[in-house]
């Protein structure tokens, strides 16, 4: 009977589902072991990087269920944000109404896919259940000082009308409308993240299983530095300008000085400058091109008229206005030394500025004054009036202590990380818990309030601003604190703060808390998080931020949430990325409709290796079904016979001998790349290999069938974990009741897999006419024997008179006959 994957798969997902076969318990013996790939966006339907992700998860949470694990692998849906806004514009629906349908068919996708997840625990985050506990977290932020409002230049689209993060603006336009992408000064709240900047960096020895790019990513983006703050007198002015450099001992070599366009004391610089339109110019045309690119290829400049003097020496140097300076990190201001920074150097060439070195490499070269390179090393001072001669190291202390005599500044440590600006001005987001009275300024609203619900009756338009702005009902309210009429806000939460605490949420629900602080401390940390890199910075950030922050708020004792994380490649097909705008997209239900799931499931995960980028191949879809129409024709062949003898762990013929010696390097092989390594695509390949072994030597044991059951019962519970319907099935037709998922993980003999077999070639006047697989160091009458039981030896020995033996231990018999 061939292979009907449609029948059979959904057979087994309405028995798992039935027998509640992944509804994880805390209350058990067993060792835990938490599985979560990142929650997708409810967009519509599954694409083949959610099934690539998720299938990963899967074999990873069922090889530990094997193993005697209590597994929890669950899943939700990240479902707030701005594109179910869109659609609610575009398709004249309601968000929600949007959202859910999409949760539905998406939901149905992954149960078609076989994923064993828990969901009993299942998150949506758009739901009042879920975003009540944004606001209780936002408010016990706000006691403690750690939320607040300023106001604060932002992004702004003017098609989306809302605020974009520095990462959703794409040359300079926003990343899902592509409307070109304005600057504006908001009142926005921010989370203070850069109170947990220093325990951010330090805990990185706690993610010694991180891949090494994603801590370098995130220490950049934390950018903690050590340096100093001084303060740059303008000549002829009152204005004094403060700067941030991390080479103190640099600036006897400083000879210009630049300011960012967006600097608080340009306007100040250029108030008697000549120039005025050009100046104003030539800052639109910086804000224009650092929308377009965070790297600039061409630096550019401005000259303010106004020079800066080096509290070090007097000097009077021009003071710049310039294209590289950003105010996202420093002061935005920086004294230019361009014999020591390449940046500052091109500017310096471009505009015949002058270049002075001060840094070289030995005290010996002190005299070579001539400048083939720049050279951001440090080394010795050289014309740096009394420094000249010091180390750098040396120089900096000293320099530090000059400026904090004189007040002129002082050594510090500066981060590039900012606090989390967390407002937008949308619907489709958890409603800010903030209410304005005029009697008692800004006040949270009441915990037993919550949730502040989103209202149903909005009018969604392209006119522009946020719904909840124009709802009166809504926006007009009563204070929390004295009762008088107040102003609600209208803002609703950036998305990322629903993804940094959601994995918490799975352990389990609490009546008074956002998640259950007892069965967090028995679940907690995630043991392993799976998710692309393109999350290494924000989210990733994030969820470590929120994590500490419910460690001091007395509800985990976790520091990380992730001690280890995976991060996948993404799915390509003619080298890009798969995407419905490129025309690219492989549809993973057309598929399963051709293939069935168990054969999708194997292609991803054999294709390449998790971390690598996977090359899609009809060709490759097509090899790994046959693999198992191949496994499915070994069992139609023998099903009888397999049915009717019971399995049998041993073997006295060699052949018997060399497939249990495979069986268990497999069993060995698999069970290491999944547990040390996820090397999925060579444990596949690993299995198929011993499958082609199986069935070569099939005729030659076919007096073993009790060896052959066994074989193939432990190939079908090391494929279980990739291929679960189908190993399922075949096992319940070897007469098995149970699940293969509550069935142990094979254990594998060492000792048999140490005794290695040889090939034994079996020559006739010097052709080979077969071989013998056997253990090593047999004499020539054992090897002698064993060759005359081979019917190609017997066909070519018989009538034949054997004039010589020749024996080559462990490597060649040779008959010489006439």
């Amino acid at each position: 009977m061939a292979y009907n994957f449609d029948s059979i798969e959904l057979q087994w997902q309405e028995r798992w589902q039935r027998e509640g076969t992944f509804c994880a318990s805390g209350d058990t013996a067993r060792p835990k072991y938490y599985c979560l790939e990142m929650f997708p966006y409810p967009s519509g339907k599954i694409h083949m990087g959610h099934v690539r992700n998720y299938s990963i998860g899967d074999v990873i949470a069922r090889y530990k269920k094997m193993r005697g694990f209590e597994v929890l692998h669950p899943m939700g849906w990240d479902s707030l944000g701005l594109p179910a806004e869109n659609a609610a514009k575009e398709r004249g629906i309601h968000p929600q109404e949007w959202t859910l349908s999409n949760i539905g068919t998406m939901r149905e996708q992954l149960k078609r896919m076989g994923f064993g997840y828990d969901w009993d625990r299942e998150v949506t985050t758009c739901l009042p259940e879920y975003y009540r506990w944004n606001q209780y977290i936002f408010i016990k932020m706000f006691e403690k000082g750690l939320a607040y409002k300023k106001a604060s230049e932002v992004n702004w689209c003017p098609e989306c009308q809302t605020v974009l993060a520095n990462e959703q603006v794409e040359n300079g336009t926003c990343w899902r409308c592509e409307a070109h992408v304005e600057t504006r000064n908001l009142e926005q709240w921010f989370l203070r993240i850069t109170d947990y900047a220093d325990a951010l960096l330090d805990d990185h020895g706690d993610l010694g299983k991180w891949p090494p790019q994603v801590l370098l990513m995130q220490q950049n983006w934390i950018g903690k530095s050590a340096g100093a703050m001084v303060r740059f007198p303008v000549a002829g002015t009152g204005i004094k300008i403060d700067i941030f450099t991390t080479r103190l001992d640099t600036i006897f070599g400083c000879t210009f000085f630049a300011l960012s366009v967006k600097h608080p004391l340009v306007g100040a610089l250029l108030a008697d400058h000549p120039d005025r339109e050009g100046a104003e110019a030539f800052i639109r045309e910086v804000e224009s091109d650092r929308l377009s690119s965070r790297e600039e290829t061409e630096k550019k400049g401005f000259f303010t008229g106004k020079y800066a003097v080096n509290p070090f020496n007097g000097e009077q140097v021009p003071i710049w206005l310039a294209n590289f300076v950003l105010m996202d990190y420093g002061t935005g201001a920086i004294m230019s030394v361009p014999a020591h920074d390449s940046r500052d150097f091109e500017f310096a060439a471009r505009y015949n500025l002058a270049v002075r070195e001060v840094i070289v490499p030995t005290v010996e070269t002190a005299a070579q004054l001539t400048i083939t390179k720049v050279s951001s090393d440090k080394g010795f001072l050289i014309q740096s009036g009394p420094y000249s001669g010091l180390s750098s190291d040396e120089a900096i202390q000293r320099m530090g202590d000059y400026l904090a005599q004189n007040e002129l500044g002082e050594l510090r440590t500066m981060i590039r990380l900012r606090d989390w600006g967390v407002s937008r001005q949308r619907y489709w987001g958890t409603p800010i818990p903030i209410v304005y009275c005029e009697r008692c300024g800004i006040v949270p609203e009441k915990l037993e309030s919550l949730p502040v619900l989103l209202p149903k009756d909005v009018e969604f338009s392209y006119e522009g601003g946020s719904p909840l702005e124009k709802h009166p009902s809504f926006k007009q309210t009563a204070c929390p604190k004295c009762g008088a009429p107040a102003r609600r806000e209208t803002d609703t939460m950036d998305t990322f703060f629903d993804s940094s605490w959601y994995f918490f949420r799975y352990c389990g629900r609490h009546e008074a808390l956002p998640f259950d602080p007892r069965e967090a401390s028995s679940w907690m940390p995630v043991d392993l998080y799976i998710g692309g890199i393109e999350h290494a910075i924000l989210h990733l950030i994030y969820a470590r931020f929120f994590c500490k922050l419910f460690r001091d708020f007395g509800w985990t004792d976790q520091k990380e949430p992730f001690p280890h994380l995976l991060t996948q490649g993404m799915v390509t097909l003619g080298g890009s990325k798969m995407s419905k705008s490129k025309g690219n997209v492989v549809d993973p239900n057309a598929l399963i409709e051709q293939y069935g799931a168990d054969t999708a499931r194997l292609f991803v995960l054999f294709a390449a290796p998790p971390e690598k980028s996977l090359e899609w191949s009809d060709k490759g879809v097509e090899g790994c079904h046959r693999f198992l129409q191949r496994v499915w024709a070994f069992y139609e062949r023998r099903h009888q016979e397999l049915l009717a003898t019971p399995a049998k762990q041993s073997s006295e013929s060699t052949s018997g001998q060399a497939l249990l010696v495979s069986l268990h390097e497999t069993i060995k092989k698999v069970g290491e790349d999944i547990e040390d390594r996820f090397k999925l695509n060579t444990a596949i390949a690993a299995m198929m290999e011993f499958f082609n072994h199986l069935s070569a030597n099939e005729d030659a044991l076919s007096d073993e069938i009790g060896l052959l059951r066994h074989a193939l019962e432990m190939l079908l519970k090391l494929l279980n974990p990739f291929t679960p319907h189908f190993s399922n099935e075949l096992w319940s037709r070897l007469g098995h009741r149970g699940l293969l998922e509550n069935e142990a993980w094979p254990d594998f003999d060492q000792d048999l897999i140490d005794m290695q077999m040889v090939n034994v070639m079996i020559q006739i006047n010097g052709k080979v006419r077969d071989k013998l697989v056997v253990v090593p160091g047999l004499t020539e009458e054992e090897i002698s024997g064993k060759a005359q039981e081979l019917e190609k030896v017997r066909q070519h020995l018989q009538g034949k008179t054997v004039l010589k033996i020749i024996y080559v231990a462990d490597k060649l018999l040779s008959y010489v006959v006439k």
